[in-house]
């Protein structure tokens, strides 16, 4: 608990707007399994910055939607331990041929809530912090593809104006698949992932809680429980120029069948992120390591 706190008055410091917050999640969603290739030489680090268009719901299940228009970062390392590259930032703890384990961090963006007509009177959601370990396991890699199952357990930190809540943990059990050179002139790259999502109570109790106080007549009060979450669905394309990288990604929530499939704030059992950006590369590192993104 101690250590996700520390991590998150750090992370604090690179959200003191909430914009910030978004063009984090924006940089996430956006670059995941962007470049993915065989085993060769690259720079140790990258470094650029681009443009991204996105359209994001308010949360899960949301019938409101938000589009950004952004600038982004692009930061590449590829370090031994610490790995920063367009799917997440990760400290690597345990490698072999097949098995590998790492922390790594995801987020949600902040909601206004008198900007949601389901939410309406009630508290802001503050943006969230996840963190905690992934363990994943590699079926298959070549000069083709790579087929990798991800396991993530994180815990959840809201933070609001500086004040840090643990609001629960989720998990979400995926297969990515990677695909080289598809698409015309065979030089995108193709990224597959989906997978089931569990969460406990307090996770879904503060996006889909009404507590008795909060209550109207269109918005009964509602206490979740823990459970299923739905599944989710990416599918992401990117290309690499040597001064220039380009992708985009949908990703797709079905929430059928939910622990909280009752609850007056899920308005919708589907969910659609889209996003696409281009990036220029500006600097990188003349040492060069082996790495297979």
């Amino acid at each position: 608990m101690q250590s996700r706190k520390k991590m998150a008055v750090i992370f604090i410091k690179f959200m003191k707007y909430q914009r910030l917050n978004i063009l984090l999640m924006a940089s996430a969603l956006l670059f995941s399994r962007a470049g993915y290739g065989g085993e060769a030489l690259h720079p140790l680090w990258e470094i650029g910055a681009g443009v991204a268009v996105l359209s994001i719901p308010d949360y899960r299940g949301s019938n409101e939607q938000r589009n950004y228009v952004l600038p982004i970062p692009y930061v590449i390392y590829r370090g031994e331990v610490l790995q920063i590259n367009r799917e997440k930032v990760r400290g690597l703890m345990f490698k072999t041929e097949h098995w590998e384990l790492d922390m790594s961090l995801n987020g949600s963006v902040p909601v206004r809530s008198d900007d949601n007509r389901a939410r309406v009177g009630m508290p802001n959601l503050a943006p969230t912090l996840e963190l905690g370990p992934q363990l994943n396991y590699l079926f298959a890699n070549n000069d083709s593809y790579r087929l990798q199952l991800h396991v993530p357990v994180r815990g959840v930190e809201s933070i609001d104006h500086g004040h840090i809540d643990n609001v629960g943990w989720l998990a979400n059990p995926k297969l990515n698949l990677d695909i080289k050179n598809v698409g015309p002139g065979r030089g995108w790259n193709l990224g597959l992932s989906g997978g089931p999502m569990w969460a406990d109570a307090r996770y879904h109790g503060y996006f889909y809680g009404v507590d008795s106080v909060y209550a109207t007549v269109d918005r009964p009060a509602y206490k979740v429980a823990g459970g299923y979450s739905g599944a989710r669905f990416v599918m992401s394309m990117s290309r690499r120029y040597p001064k220039m990288w380009v992708g985009g990604f949908m990703q797709a929530d079905d929430l059928h069948g939910t622990a909280f499939e009752d609850s007056p704030l899920l308005k919708r059992k589907n969910a659609l992120t889209a996003g696409v950006a281009v990036s220029w590369i500006f600097g990188q590192s003349e040492k060069q390591v082996f790495s297979n993104e």
